[in-house]
């Protein structure tokens, strides 16, 4: 299948294929005596795993390294479960700034109660009273 077939089937666009083929995480595909690429079913497939691993918002690295175990079949999933809990891990890491961003915002937005001029409004003066606050360690894999 060329290249708009297989997005169409995987639910995204050419451009996806070409990245995730640039990226490593999609074998390169054939070519044809015209020289369009040419896709198969397990081209299909990988492309469905890797999209179905974003849309669990893990790395380029998490998937490279789940594509590398699924290599080796016969070996056990120790490895799968030990970086899907890493995973969880920074899931709830990211919950945990979330959280506390939340509350931050939840304080500025108590500042403004009513309609008032710009210059009075509470939450215009909170931020521009707030302290810098130098740039915290995430302990997450999102940048």
């Amino acid at each position: 299948m060329k290249i708009g077939e297989l997005a169409n089937k995987a639910k995204c666009t050419t451009e996806t294929v070409r990245f995730y083929e640039k990226a490593g995480l999609l074998p390169e595909a054939g070519r044809t005596e015209s020289n369009y690429r040419s896709y198969c079913p397990k081209h299909l497939e990988r492309l469905r795993f890797v999209r179905n691993c974003r849309a669990l918002d893990m790395t380029h690295v998490e998937i490279r390294a789940l594509l590398g175990l699924m290599d080796t079949p016969a070996d056990g999933c120790g490895a799968i479960n030990t970086l899907l809990d890493e995973h969880i891990g920074h899931v709830d890491a990211r919950i945990s700034e979330l959280t506390r961003l939340k509350a931050q915002l939840t304080d500025l937005r108590l500042q403004c109660q009513s309609e008032q001029a710009v210059d009075a409004c509470g939450i215009v003066q909170g931020l521009s009273a707030m302290q810098t606050q130098a740039q915290t360690e995430k302990h997450t894999h999102v940048g």
